[in-house]
């Protein structure tokens, strides 16, 4: 009974070592070298199956070669496509997640599409953002050395600026999180020993050490993704 119990566990273990084997076959890191398939990502899980839509299927008069194709696919309000089943379908581009070109992953945040420039476990892009503000002036205030205060009303001007900001992607969660030290530490934490370390060092070094960490997160804790 002992032996067939030991037999029926080393069969286990080989078939898991096997499905093991044959699932890493089909997946690579998820490194500066990997490549995505290319085309339109609606939501992250097709991001994590890299599984996109495939350009082919997006209806529009854009030359599949031009590598302006993403820009003017994207620059309409709606993309239409067909599904696997032949099936007609529409989307918004405010609801699409990103897309892929020449492998390389861009996101959509805060009304652009923006390349992920490091990338693993914890992720980060900078993106140029459009802030607005209000400007208050009082061009009439007038002060007289015998008078009183003569104030006539105030003017206001909204006006825009763009500001390049950079943040965090974490590639578990699909969160984007502004890049800072605070954030970094939380993003640390599924690495309780590198989490640790990073809390350890003082607000200075934490500051200048966030690129550092996440690099070293990244090679502690690979991510595969599918490749086809």
């Amino acid at each position: 009974m002992f032996r067939l119990v030991i037999n029926m566990i080393g069969i286990i273990l080989l078939i898991s070592t096997v499905l093991y084997s044959q699932n890493r076959e089909n997946t690579a890191e998820f490194t500066p070298d990997f490549k995505f398939t290319e085309g339109v990502f609606f939501d992250f899980d097709q991001v994590r199956n890299n599984n996109p839509i495939p350009k082919a299927t997006i209806l529009t008069a854009v030359d599949f070669n031009d590598s302006e194709f993403f820009k003017e696919v994207l620059d309409k309000d709606v993309i239409n496509y067909y599904d696997k089943y032949g099936i007609r379908n529409e989307v918004k581009k405010d609801n699409i997640w990103g897309y892929s070109r020449n492998g390389v992953l861009y996101i959509q945040f805060k009304d652009g599409f923006h390349r992920i420039t490091i990338v693993g476990g914890i992720c980060h892009f900078v993106a140029f953002i459009k802030t607005y503000e209000t400007r208050y002036y009082d061009p009439y205030f007038y002060r007289s050395y015998y008078y009183d205060y003569y104030h006539y009303p105030s003017r206001r001007s909204t006006y825009s600026k763009t500001e390049l900001r950079q943040y965090m992607f974490d590639f578990e969660s699909g969160k984007i999180m502004d890049y800072n030290y605070s954030n970094v530490g939380l993003a640390l934490m599924r690495d309780a020993e590198l989490h640790d370390e990073y809390m350890k060092l003082g607000r200075r070094k934490r500051k200048q050490l966030k690129f550092m960490y996440i690099r070293k997160f990244n090679k502690r804790n690979p991510v595969y993704l599918p490749v086809k």
